[in-house]
C-alpha cells in the first residue's frame, strides 16, 4: 500500500516545487515523471506476462469511461489527481509507447504492480518492472529524447521535470511478510531494513546522475492495517508489528532523503511521510464520510491474492469503503490522501479534486 503520514516536508523543499509548477504552468508544460508499484500504476502490466493486472472488471468501473486501464482501483490513483491538480495530463505507461512518441516529452509513468525496490521482490507476479527496471526504461527515455530534441534541451527538461517515486510496499508485504520467501527467513528485520534503504539510496541517486533533480519520495503507509494483513489477525486488527517495521522504515528513508538533497548539488528532494493520514482514514473512517475500512469493496480471497476478480461482488456504494481491494484504496480514498498531499506541498494553491460518483 502506499501511503504514510502525508509530509513533514522541509520548508524551502515546499518553495522550490511550488517554484517549478508556477514557472510551468506559465512558460511551458510541466513534466513529471512517475516510478513505483501498483498504487501509482497506470497500464505498463498490461504490456507483461504478469500475475499482476488490473485490466478487467471491476477495475476502473469508476474512471473515466468505465473501463479497466491497468489502474489497480476503482477508479483513479493519488498520482492521476494530482495531476489534475496541477493542470497536466495523467503521464502514459512507458510500455504503451514507442521510444520516439512525442508523449515522452510531456512525461511518463513507469509504475508496475509487484515492484519493490529489490529484484526480487514480487517474483511470483513472474513479470513485473523492478525500480532497476523503471529507472533503466527511464535511461532509455532520455536517450530518445535527446535524440528529439538534443542533449541540452533534454538536460534542462528532466532538471526542471518533477519526480514522484512511491515503492517499498510490495519489499513488505510480497517479499519480507511472505514465510515460503527467502528473505524473510534469511534476514532479521534490521538486516532487512538495511538492504532496502541501501539499495533505495542507490536507486536515487542513480536518478539523479541521470538528471533527476526534483523529487518527491513518498514514505510507506500502515500496511498492518490493510485488508490483506488484518485477515491474518485471529481477531480481525492492524498488525502492529507490522506497522512498526514501516515506521522504521520511513524514519530512515526520511533520513536518507534528507541528507542526500544536502549533498546531491542542485537537488531538491523531499519525503512525503503519509503513514498517519492513510492511518485516520482507516481507524476513524466515519469522520471522512466512510463507513467501512476493515474490508474491501470488491469481494476477495486474500489468502489467494487480494485483487478483485470479474466474478466477484461489488459494493453499491463505492463511497462508503476505504479499501477498494485488499491493498489498494477506493478512488474516493485517493480523493482524499491526494487532497493533503498536494495542500502540503503546494500550500497557497486553490486548486481542488472531486470525487468520481460511483
Amino acid at each position: 500500500m502506499e501511503a504514510a503520514t502525508f509530509l513533514g516536508i522541509v520548508v524551502a523543499a515546499i518553495s522550490v516545487l511550488m517554484a517549478i509548477v508556477d514557472a510551468n504552468n506559465n512558460d511551458s508544460h510541466l513534466v513529471t515523471f512517475v516510478f513505483g508499484d501498483s498504487l501509482a500504476e497506470v497500464g505498463n502490466n498490461n504490456y507483461l506476462q504478469s500475475l499482476a493486472k488490473a485490466n478487467h472488471p471491476f477495475y476502473g468501473i469508476d474512471f473515466p469511461g468505465g473501463k479497466a486501464t491497468g489502474r489497480f482501483t476503482n477508479g483513479r490513483t493519488i498520482g492521476d489527481i494530482i495531476s489534475e491538480k496541477l493542470g497536466v495530463t495523467s503521464p502514459p505507461p512507458y510500455l504503451s509507447l514507442v521510444q520516439n512518441d512525442d508523449a515522452i516529452l510531456k512525461g511518463v509513468n513507469y509504475a508496475s504492480g509487484g515492484a519493490g525496490i529489490l529484484n526480487d521482490t514480487g517474483l511470483y507476479f513472474i513479470e513485473r518492472l523492478s525500480f532497476n527496471d523503471q529507472i533503466s526504461y527511464f535511461e532509455k527515455t532520455m536517450d530518445a529524447i535527446k535524440l528529439k530534441i538534443g542533449a541540452q534541451p533534454a538536460e534542462r527538461l528532466c532538471n526542471e521535470a518533477l519526480f514522484f517515486v512511491g515503492i517499498g510496499s510490495n519489499d513488505y508485504v510480497n517479499n519480507f511478510l511472505q514465510p515460503f520467501l527467502v528473505d524473510g527467513q534469511q534476514y532479521t528485520h534490521d538486516e532487512f531494513l538495511g538492504l532496502l534503504v541501501s539499495t533505495f539510496e542507490q536507486q536515487i541517486v542513480r536518478l539523479y546522475q541521470v538528471g533527476a533533480r526534483k523529487m518527491v519520495i513518498h514514505g510507506l503507509g500502515p500496511l498492518g492495517c490493510i485488508p490483506s494483513q488484518i485477515v491474518k489477525s485471529k481477531r480481525g486488527q492492524c498488525l502492529n508489528q507490522v506497522n512498526i517495521w514501516v515506521q522504521q522504515f520511513n524514519s530512515r528513508v526520511g533520513s536518507l532523503v534528507k541528507t542526500l538533497s544536502r549533498h546531491l548539488n542542485s537537488s531538491e528532494i523531499v519525503f512525503a511521510d503519509t503513514y498517519n493520514d492513510v492511518l485516520d482514514l482507516i481507524v476513524d473512517p466515519i469522520k471522512f464520510g466512510f463507513k467501512v475500512s476493515n474490508s474491501s469493496c470488491c469481494n476477495v480471497d486474500t489468502s489467494i491474492g487480494g485483487l478483485c476478480l470479474a466474478s466477484s461482488k461489488v459494493c453499491v456504494d463505492r463511497r462508503n469503503y476505504v479499501f477498494w481491494d485488499a491493498f489498494h484504496p477506493c478512488d474516493a480514498a485517493n480523493v482524499i490522501l491526494a487532497e493533503k498531499l498536494f495542500s502540503r506541498i503546494f500550500p497557497n494553491s486553490s486548486s481542488s479534486a472531486t470525487s468520481p460518483s460511483p
